[in-house]
């Protein structure tokens, strides 16, 4: 358990703090029994303060997702625009897997509320926001796939639609072999040797 917060945080503070504590909960169990009531402990609230910012558990989801998906992007982001990053394409993919990487063994419980939202048949917030990251990412990983072809690093004839697809699928396989093994740091071992072989796959043969 967390140490007790300052009774009258402001709300956004306090909504950092919810999200923060749901991530918490989601590295060591199944996001679909955390409960509200788990959630204000965690936090050493009670229900009706914890429901004096967000209306109902959907909303604290929602809240979640949208802080997964400004943080992930955004490490994204500065993955491949980084110095080394912006000179090669292959270097800025390669940024962007590792640093994909990192902020999944930082945040073990991502995957799980991730998968989650994503296995649920009805249409939420949430669900809507997790499959709008997943797309997102892709399309930035295809533009930076054609750039790869333009630049002559990367096989001009590379499906680059099916390359993102593999991409992520590659991160996500990763992040599950780390899951079932218990072991979720021995993804940032991995993930160097793996991405060199996703990386011959779609390099070009002149490089």
């Amino acid at each position: 358990m967390e140490p007790a917060l300052p009774k009258h945080l402001p709300a956004d503070a306090r909504r950092a703090h919810t999200v923060e504590a749901v991530m918490a909960l989601a590295a060591t169990q199944n996001p679909s029994e955390i409960t509200t009531a788990a959630i204000a402990q965690h936090m050493q609230l009670t229900q009706g303060a914890l429901f004096r910012h967000f209306p109902n558990k959907e909303a604290i989801w929602q809240a979640v997702m949208q802080w997964v998906a400004e943080q992930l992007l955004g490490r994204l982001i500065r993955a491949a625009e980084g110095k080394e990053a912006k000179a090669s394409s292959v270097a800025a993919l390669r940024a962007m897997f590792l640093a994909h990487i990192g902020f999944v063994a930082e945040h073990p419980g991502v995957p799980r509320m991730m998968f989650g939202e994503l296995q649920r048949a009805e249409t939420t917030p949430a669900k809507q926001l997790v499959q709008a990251l997943v797309t997102h990412y892709g399309q930035r990983l295809h533009t930076l796939l054609e750039e790869g072809k333009a630049r002559g690093e990367l096989a001009p004839t590379l499906d680059s639609q099916a390359a993102a697809t593999l991409f992520i699928g590659t991160v996500q396989g990763l992040v599950m072999q780390a899951m079932l093994a218990g072991d979720m740091g021995r993804m940032r071992s991995d993930a160097p040797r793996v991405f060199e072989i996703y990386l011959r796959g779609i390099r070009s043969d002149a490089t």
